[in-house]
């Protein structure tokens, strides 16, 4: 067999091998306790944007200042965005404290086969 026909058909498997690779992107949103309703709704809308092209997504609620004593809100505010997005997501991380922030990560949901 020739070197050269043995070289093309290993970049050819290994291109196959590329395109079933599945890729994703994370993306971070970032929120405060103390978010508006409509502003909420917009950051829901680009998490649901992200999902649907198969990125996972990183939410933080970011406290400053004295607003650390709010973690509550903060955990309010994560389980309202799980509870909007739960038909075409699912939580990869559990909401955390990290430091001076809660984060979590979401990721789309896996269709049964």
């Amino acid at each position: 067999m020739d070197y050269g026909r043995y070289k093309y058909k290993l970049t050819k498997k290994r291109q196959e091998a590329k395109k079933k690779q599945a890729t994703f992107q994370l993306k971070e949103i970032k929120v405060r306790p103390k978010t508006g309703e409509h502003d909420l709704q917009t950051k829901i809308n680009h998490i649901k944007k992200f999902i649907e092209r198969k990125d996972k997504v990183k939410v933080t609620v970011v406290f400053r200042g004295r607003e650390i004593t709010l973690a509550q809100f903060g955990k309010d505010l994560l389980e309202r965005i799980i509870n909007e997005t739960e038909e075409i997501a699912s939580v990869e991380q559990n909401p955390k404290m990290d430091g001076r922030s809660m984060v979590m990560v979401l990721a789309p949901k896996q269709l049964p086969k």
